[in-house]
């Protein structure tokens, strides 16, 4: 049976328009496209919440589909790591920021976008990914038999969310929670983690940054520290390629990318132009440890 159209509002007619095109996916009901789009600080219309309600169970859904049809003959744990290291706010924040869905969404929040750094994140992490990164749970238990110390995770269940709470010695850390045991498990793991490291961690005081004469952002010898961050997350070495090598020998003009690979995928990062290769490393460096600090992975 033909369903008819539902036209979004004209306000918003453009904008549906354009994620449309980017999910190259045409909406029979637009106004859920629409509603999809509205963040609840628009008061004067329905917001995301609802849609958010069924959005981690069809997300999750058709993940655990991909990752069980593409990994024969993988067990039912490995399966489930997969799943939770793909299916997190976080990740699909940078999933959005990546395609530019951000640019569509409607609300009256200004400062709401201007912690949004475009970076750009593979969304998806691999099994080679999984079996070669170690993840949160596994960190912790990692940090804390260095350190001597004994580690418990109690889960329960309120009526909506499963709640997952890490104990170090007998005393709380942290907890996470989840409409998913294991979503739950990794969040509390991932900020015990962050609770637990920062005296083992890098020092952020030495990742300050200054913008150039030439607008550029720029931290001193920021490939040399970016070199020492992936040695002690134990990432490997970050990739350098030169996208851009113009202009007569006496006026060059560089442009270097970085790529580096952690737990939650790949990062990549382009610097600003500059008149040496070394430079240009340094810039994409630069961003890309501003990056890091963004997201909160130092």
């Amino acid at each position: 049976m033909n369903r008819s159209v539902q036209h979004p509002s004209p306000e918003m007619g453009q904008s549906v328009s354009a994620v449309e095109q980017i999910l190259g996916y045409n909406f029979t009901d637009k106004r859920l496209l629409e509603e999809a789009l509205t963040h609840p600080s628009y008061t004067e219309s329905a917001s995301y919440q609802r849609l958010e309600f069924i959005g981690d169970a069809a997300v999750s859904l058709a993940l655990s589909n991909y990752f069980f049809l593409s990994n024969p003959g993988v067990d039912p744990g490995t399966l489930s790591l997969l799943r939770s290291a793909n299916v997190s706010t976080e990740k699909l924040a940078r999933v959005a920021v990546r395609h530019g869905l951000y640019h569509h969404l409607r609300h009256n929040a200004p400062a709401l976008l201007n912690k949004i750094f475009r970076g750009l994140l593979e969304p998806i992490v691999t099994l080679e990914d999984l079996q070669g990164q170690p993840q949160p749970v596994t960190m912790l238990f990692e940090l804390c038999q260095k350190h001597g110390k004994h580690v418990d995770i109690k889960h329960w269940r309120d009526e909506r969310k499963s709640i997952a709470s890490v104990y170090v010695d007998g005393e709380f850390v942290a907890s996470g929670s989840s409409e998913h045991k294991e979503f739950a498990k990794l969040d509390a793991a991932k900020v015990a983690v962050d609770k637990l490291s920062p005296s083992m961690g890098v020092n952020d005081e030495s990742f300050e940054g200054v913008v150039l004469m030439d607008g550029s952002f720029h931290i001193e010898e920021a490939k040399q520290k970016l070199h020492e961050i992936c040695d002690q997350k134990k990432w490997p070495r970050p990739i350098y390629h030169i996208e851009k090598d113009e202009g007569p020998s006496h006026e060059k003009r560089f442009m270097s990318s970085v790529k580096i690979s952690t737990i939650d995928g790949v990062l990549y990062m382009k610097g600003d132009e500059k008149s040496r290769v070394r430079d240009a490393d340094n810039s994409a460096a630069s961003l890309m440890i501003r990056a890091l600090q963004e997201y909160r992975y130092i």
